[in-house]
């Protein structure tokens, strides 16, 4: 479990974290800037086990979709065209 630290302010304004003993007392006092970068330098127990499962599982490619084309979209209200019939054109014989 990780320890709590408790923030403090120096006599000249700087950042301090405190880390007390079981019985209140200081047990460690670190500046911010000098504690904040072991902790980006460090990394969990959460992270350490999630990347160890990430690597072991083997990845597996999805499958692809099949590309589908957008229906055309009509801008505004279409109006319906009238439909006009074709004539059947017919054979003149001579008689």
């Amino acid at each position: 479990m990780p320890t709590k630290r408790t923030v403090m302010r120096s006599s000249k304004g700087t950042k301090l974290y405190a880390v007390r003993d079981a019985k209140g007392r200081f047990k460690d006092i670190q500046s911010y800037k000098r504690s904040h970068a072991m902790d980006i330098k460090r990394k969990s127990k959460d992270e350490l086990a999630k990347a160890a499962k990430a690597k072991a599982k083997p990845k597996v490619k999805p499958k692809a979709k099949p590309v589908v084309k957008p229906k055309a979209r009509l801008v505004g209200k279409a109006k319906a065209k009238p439909v006009v019939k074709a004539k059947a054109k017919t054979k003149k014989t001579k008689k």
